[in-house]
């Protein structure tokens, strides 16, 4: 009875491990050669050339009118940007980082005095708030955890990312 207990108690431990998912996953289609933001109608699409491979609702800027202007101003940028970075290890589950600001980011804060602000990422909700309110983050781009893991296995360094009003 004694081994019965002992493989019992085996037998949950590895089917509760079996559960246990990385949230690094592997991908192997076609390389995403651009990401498309639109943040009018609250979509990201990611492409290879004209084809879109996969699509995304989004959460954005709590001030999502407008081109980021100024640090803590609340908006998404608008324009052409690239991928700059990886973060493994984000408070917002896994993210990537976007290349704002430009040096006409820059430009156009400094006119007005100000700085333009930065760490714009793509990021996981991480966040109970971001699950309880729509365009809640600081002028990032959000998706759900689950989408988040599988934009970070597609998406490299480099890419382009354009966002339009």
């Amino acid at each position: 009875m004694r081994a019965v207990s002992r493989r019992g108690i085996l037998a949950l431990m590895l089917a509760g491990l079996a559960g246990c998912t990385s949230k690094f996953r592997s991908y192997n289609g076609p390389a995403v050669t651009k990401i498309i933001v639109f943040k009018s109608a609250r979509y990201m699409h990611l492409m290879h050339g004209k084809q879109v491979l996969k699509s995304y609702r989004i959460d954005l800027g709590f001030a999502p009118i407008g081109h980021k202007a100024v640090e803590g101003d609340g908006r998404t940028p608008e324009g052409m940007y690239y991928i700059d970075r990886r973060n493994p290890d984000s408070d917002f589950h896994l993210s990537l980082g976007i290349s704002y600001p430009n040096a006409r980011d820059r430009a156009r804060a400094q006119k007005l005095g100000k700085s333009p602000g930065g760490d714009i990422f793509i990021h996981g909700r991480g966040n109970p708030v971001g699950y309880l309110m729509r365009d809640w983050t600081w002028g990032c781009i959000a998706v759900t955890n689950d989408e988040m893991e599988e934009i970070y296995a597609m998406v490299r360094t480099g890419t382009p990312i354009a966002i339009y009003r």
